[in-house]
């Protein structure tokens, strides 16, 4: 099967063609969307930039304090379109941005982009999507408590702007309920693209079996669904042995304060920038993170009694019987 090259090309800055992604993986965070990233671009006919979440079309959910460059979060069009130079044009060409599933306003940017992209979402059980969500807050320093029912139930005075971490670069992320309105997430997107560009995944499926689920995107995209495919173990969730320990490493690593940036100055002078981040990543994997501690089974019922009628609204916006597969049917 040949890919269909027929998408929107733009003039770049010296004239050449520019292409416009033809489809979007946008989320959710924590279902396998970095695993599905993976697995896509290995495909010969289909092309992903080397940065995994570019967050073009969500710019309202970037990070307000941890800037990055253009080439890791382009700003303009034509620094976004920049990293798909590369593809050939027998490829389709795709990005992998999770923070867009969550954005009022992706939907609509993709759509005046590209009219006829074609979105994949995953979806995950609601209770052990937001565990896995939280221990990655942690990891990645927007959330500073360790106990994921007491930052649950943090909730209603972060939304009041009240105790969030100091550092807490996308603080909006700390709104954990806010990631679990599936309906009204696939929605905007049914509002800019006809359903059947929209295909809707679920991580129980994926990680039952990533081959299968991978044909099934291939099928969608309209590419050979019949090359070898390698499964991928892609962001595995760890958990934060101290957020305080976490955010040292942190603040030597980016030299925040007169200590920091003395070490990191010390550091910098006898290592490569490879070097530091490979130091940074080992003492993060055997000395921060650990393996995770397993949730508390009360705070998991609650939050399933909570999003029971999401799950039932879901399975019936999708035809499918989530109630089941998700344990939700014994759940008054």
């Amino acid at each position: 099967m040949t890919a269909s090259t027929d998408a929107p090309v733009l003039a770049g800055p010296v004239g050449q063609q520019q292409r416009v992604p033809e489809f979007f993986v946008v989320g959710h965070h924590k279902c396998g969307t970095s695993a599905m990233y993976e697995m896509l671009r290995r495909h010969p006919q289909i092309y992903m930039p080397e940065i995994k979440e570019t967050w073009y079309f969500s710019p309202e959910l970037r990070s307000g304090k941890k800037k990055r460059p253009a080439i890791e979060r382009p700003e303009t069009l034509e620094q976004y379109l920049s990293l798909f130079d590369r593809a050939r044009p027998d490829q389709r060409v795709g990005e992998n941005s999770p923070a867009y599933l969550m954005s009022k306003q992706a939907a609509r940017r993709i759509g005046e982009a590209q009219p006829d992209a074609r979105i994949i979402a995953i979806l995950r059980e609601p209770a052990s999507f937001l565990y896995s969500f939280h221990l990655q807050c942690l990891r990645n320093h927007v959330e500073t408590e360790k106990d994921f029912g007491k930052a649950i139930a943090l909730e209603d005075d972060r939304r009041e702007g009240r105790r969030i971490p100091r550092h807490s670069h996308r603080p909006h992320e700390l709104l954990y309920s806010n990631h679990v309105k599936y309906v009204e997430q696939l929605q905007s997107y049914e509002a800019v693209f006809p359903r059947e560009r929209i295909l809707v995944l679920i991580y129980d499926d994926f990680r039952r079996d990533n081959e299968e689920t991978v044909r099934r995107v291939l099928n969608f995209l309209e590419v050979d669904d019949s090359a070898p495919i390698e499964a991928v173990e892609a962001n595995p969730s760890f958990g934060v042995r101290s957020p305080r320990l976490n955010e040292m490493v942190r603040s030597i690593y980016i030299g925040r304060g007169p200590v920091s940036r003395g070490v990191k100055a010390s550091v910098k002078s006898l290592t490569s920038r490879r070097v530091r981040r490979e130091l940074e990543r080992v003492t993060r994997r055997h000395v921060v993170y650990g393996e995770p501690r397993r949730p508390d089974e009360s705070v998991m019922l609650e939050l399933r009694r909570r999003f029971k009628g999401e799950v039932l609204a879901l399975g019936e916006h999708l035809d499918r019987d989530l109630v089941g597969l998700w344990g939700y049917d014994g759940i008054d």
